[in-house]
């Protein structure tokens, strides 16, 4: 069946640039959503042994829903190995800076270009034409193999995967793989994510005339993102080898309009920071350090300062030793005669909110050059087909 994944290539490469444009953009990016791209994949689906939709409403999206797929196909021994790919895509950014049109498909040189087409379109197709291998095999299956394909993973996951989770699908002695994270050569295998913190400041000052300054918003906001920013990194410096950066980071990023013209100096600036913090430290610990830091400077300056909690989220470290991280390593190193190394992430995926409900047996894996996110991203034709190999061969004991 490995040589069978091979000359399944084309068809591959084929789904993939339909994927591409039927786009996917999450209603919270201005985008339509994921329902074109679940059609069709459930064509893809029929002949497996279960298959359902668990779709999330929402009115902002095509249909009104935000879709979830699960396929089954049956194992001997009635414990299943979970792939978790996601639908969704990030818009494309600013085009000019694309050398090809970012949601028109293009093959070229043995990649396949276009938004979404390594995030997370690769593992779609690569689980998907895994999971048909595994269902056309002359042998059953030693686990069930179960096949999501989610919704809204790239704006907090709460139309998709934490949506299913409600739904009880999943046992605590199942396998999960979540391709949405990896390496080159696919000798990483990811066990953590750092505990992320969004946060939304709210300035406020006196608006008034730029030549008749009494107390600006924008300066306040200023000195305090730049002073919590210092004391932030100075407090909480613990390092950890498992990530990369090893240490938490906390990034001032999007700031919110605020006056329309430059004489007139504004009455409330709005600002966000991005933080992601190592194990070590407690998301409670640091959200009452910049509480203290809040207080100080609204005594000081005898003015409101808001702070808003906009995501908090934070997992436990998948074992290193479990069953999923040994079994994908044998798989990995049979194919491809490589040992591979554990690490962690300051990203976030779906295989974090699995820990946080208690599914200890979840890894993120796949072959990637890490172009998601960026302009020109693109998908390397062989990673697609030979993730496809390594996802089918779990299910198999070796024969090599």
């Amino acid at each position: 069946m490995l040589k069978e994944l091979e000359r399944m290539k084309d068809e591959m490469v084929k789904l993939l640039c339909k994927l591409i444009e039927l786009r996917g953009v999450s209603p919270d990016f201005g985008g339509e959503g994921e329902l074109d791209k679940a059609e069709l994949l459930m064509r893809y689906l029929e002949d497996f042994d279960q298959v359902e939709r668990f779709d999330a409403k929402d009115e902002r999206a095509k249909g009104g829903v935000r879709p979830n797929i699960v396929a089954k196909v049956k194992g001997v021994v009635n414990r299943t190995i979970w792939i978790i790919s996601h639908l969704d895509v990030v818009p494309e950014g600013d085009e000019r800076l694309w050398k090809t049109p970012p949601f028109k498909a293009v093959v070229e040189n043995g990649k396949i270009y276009g938004r979404g087409s390594e995030d997370n379109g690769q593992s779609i197709v690569s689980s998907l034409f895994a999971g048909i291998a595994v269902l056309n095999a002359e042998t059953k299956p030693k686990y069930n193999l179960g096949l999501v394909f989610v919704s809204d993973e790239e704006s907090g996951s709460e139309y998709g995967l934490k949506h299913l989770l409600k739904h009880e699908i999943f046992s605590k002695d199942d396998f999960f793989i979540v391709p949405d994270v990896g390496s080159p050569k696919g000798e990483m295998i990811e066990i953590a994510e750092k505990s992320i913190l969004w946060l939304k400041f709210e300035v406020f000052g006196i608006q008034s005339h730029a030549s008749m300054p009494i107390k600006n918003a924008s300066r306040r906001a200023m000195k305090f993102i730049l002073d919590l920013d210092e004391k932030l990194h100075a407090k909480f410096n613990a390092k950890n080898e498992l990530f990369d950066p090893p240490y938490s980071t906390f990034e001032p990023t999007k700031r919110d309009k605020n006056v329309d013209n430059v004489n007139t100096i504004p009455g409330i600036d709005v600002s966000y920071m991005d933080c992601r913090i190592i194990p070590e430290y407690s998301l409670d610990e640091v959200i009452d350090y910049i509480e203290s830091l809040r207080r100080f400077y609204e005594i000081k300056d005898k003015e409101k300062l808001n702070v808003e909690i906009i995501q908090k989220s934070s997992s436990p470290k998948t074992p290193e030793n479990s069953e999923i991280v040994l079994r994908l390593s044998e798989a990995i190193y049979n194919l491809r005669g490589i040992k591979p190394r554990l690490f962690g992430i300051g990203g976030n995926t779906c295989a974090s909110f699995l820990r946080s409900a208690g599914f200890r047996n979840a890894v993120a894996w796949c072959t990637t050059d890490s172009t998601a996110h960026k302009p020109n991203e693109y998908c390397k034709i062989e990673n697609m087909v030979e993730d496809a190999k390594v996802f089918f061969s779990l299910f198999f004991e070796p024969k090599y």
